[in-house]
């Protein structure tokens, strides 16, 4: 994974884990690699993973089972749903929207594409 510098890269990586949640690749229940696995497999320090881990788990996208490992939490998909659509409501839209305003662009125009 080839990470951005305009975001913390323990955001990168609850970013690609919860893409891979919205896809199906991980479904409720399932468990998901261990920190030492997805450290090795981004090539980061397992404490940034550890990071992503409880940053997800403070989100309840993702939980521990001591001594077993990571799952994901039962009502995750429709969790990363609400926020990803009210982010891009709330802080991606009006910036398009501005954008479209100050170069003269109809929504019109953009939807018959």
């Amino acid at each position: 994974m080839e990470f951005r510098k305009q975001k913390p890269i323990y955001l990168q990586i609850a970013d690609r884990l919860m893409e891979q949640i919205l896809s199906g690749e991980y479904a409720a229940e399932d468990r998901v690699p261990s920190v030492r696995d997805v450290a090795e497999a981004m090539g980061v320090n397992p404490n940034t993973v550890m990071r992503t881990f409880e940053f997800l788990q403070g989100e309840e996208i993702i939980y521990n089972r001591r001594g077993v490992g990571y799952f994901v939490s039962p009502d995750a998909k429709q969790k990363i749903l609400a926020e990803q659509r009210r982010e891009f409501l709330e802080e991606e839209l009006p910036l398009i929207k501005q954008k479209m305003k100050v170069l003269g662009i109809d929504i019109k125009a953009v939807m018959s594409d």
